[in-house]
């Protein structure tokens, strides 16, 4: 407990940790205040996000940086989750999918691409494990099919379409389920050897006891999935106020700020030198979002949500995820990494912000 208090003394950036009691209050009473309960969940989120990022640095410490990029793209994925299934009970799906797709498509190239160019203004040349980077690239591009399929289908045959695609998206859910228990199973048991990190980087300045993290880990993720209920109430209102549309606030907004804590640990990571860590937190978010929670959000709306969803998304979405799939595949080929290339990866994404932001899609 006394490290706690030493990080939060040491570190102004937790003070901001206030706003997280200010907003649950605020949202009591006065719950109509969209805009101000907006900014107040997002000013919440980034103190939740740091304090993740340096518990999950001391659990990577102790069990390796493959263990602990697996570790926080999963609580990271936590939010992101909490967030779509409040908008799938509402019945808000076109949110939900384009949470989904710009989740994926944020995390293999943002968070990818930021990591290189933050890692790269520090260091000449970095390296990480290319195997590993590989593995996350191509589980994508299977979801990627998945997705591609259900588009095809309702474009070549509209009346078949109406009949089978929810039939369709059950059976490729429980497909990419069992896809991504094969890829835990292989990836961190039986040829856990082939995923060892590059032993180039910085030790972690103050590692917690594993209790003391791992503690901090299950209370900031319960805290950050408050604060993401209050987010996605408030984010269709203030999005109107700030004169951005519903496309761009959930393949945008929503995905950068559900991905907060993740990309706090992703950039200290490379920062150190620590590439594994942040190559395999941005692209083990991004297929586990694909292989996992997408999958997960099909199946429980048939018993939360108003009416069934399936995996039909529109045509610009999949070509992002498969244009992101494929950028994430070429630059990890080499498992070298500079600031230039960090700058590449994220103009293709920036690229795609501007395009939504401008021409956004009627119907996902």
């Amino acid at each position: 407990m006394k490290q706690l208090l030493q990080e939060f003394r040491h570190n102004p950036l937790l003070w901001l940790l206030v706003f997280v009691p200010v907003v649950l209050a605020t949202q009591k009473l006065k719950p109509e205040a969209h805009t101000m309960l907006f900014v107040l969940s997002v000013l919440a989120i980034v103190p939740l996000a740091a304090l993740l990022s340096h518990a999950t640095e001391s659990v990577a410490a102790k069990t390796g940086d493959a263990v602990g990029g697996l570790l926080n793209a999963t609580l990271g994925n936590l939010t992101e989750l909490v967030i779509a299934l409040t908008a799938l009970r509402a019945g808000q799906y076109t949110l939900v999918k384009a949470s989904i797709a710009g989740a994926i498509v944020t995390n293999s190239l943002f968070m990818l691409g930021a990591s290189f160019f933050l890692g790269g203004l520090k260091y000449h040349l970095q390296e990480y494990n290319r195997v590993s980077a590989r593995m996350q690239a191509g589980l994508l591009f299977l979801a990627t099919v998945a997705l591609l399929v259900p588009s095809v289908i309702s474009k070549v045959d509209a009346a078949a379409a109406a009949t089978i695609i929810g039939k369709l998206s059950v059976g490729l859910a429980v497909l990419l389920l069992v896809a991504y228990a094969l890829g835990m199973l292989f990836s961190l048991k039986t040829h856990r050897e082939l995923f060892a990190s590059v032993e180039s980087g910085e030790a972690s300045e103050a590692p917690w006891p594993i209790g003391l993290a791992l503690a901090t880990l299950a209370g900031v993720t319960v805290l950050i999935a408050l604060v993401s209920e209050v987010f996605v109430e408030s984010v269709q209102k203030a999005a109107e106020t700030f004169g951005m549309t519903a496309a761009f606030v959930g393949f945008i907004v929503v995905a950068l700020v559900g991905a907060a804590a993740e990309m706090a640990s992703a950039f200290s990571g490379a920062r150190k030198n620590r590439l594994d860590l942040s190559v395999g937190i941005s692209l083990g978010s991004a297929s586990q979002i694909a292989l996992f929670v997408a999958p997960v959000l099909v199946l429980l709306s048939y018993v939360l949500g108003p009416t069934p969803m399936d995996l039909q998304f529109w045509p610009g979405a999949v070509t992002m995820i498969f244009i992101a799939t494929l950028t994430a595949s070429l630059v990890t080929n080499s498992g070298r990494s500079t600031w230039f290339v960090g700058v590449l990866v994220m103009m293709v994404y920036l690229i795609f912000a501007m395009t939504l932001y401008l021409l956004p899609p009627r119907t996902l």
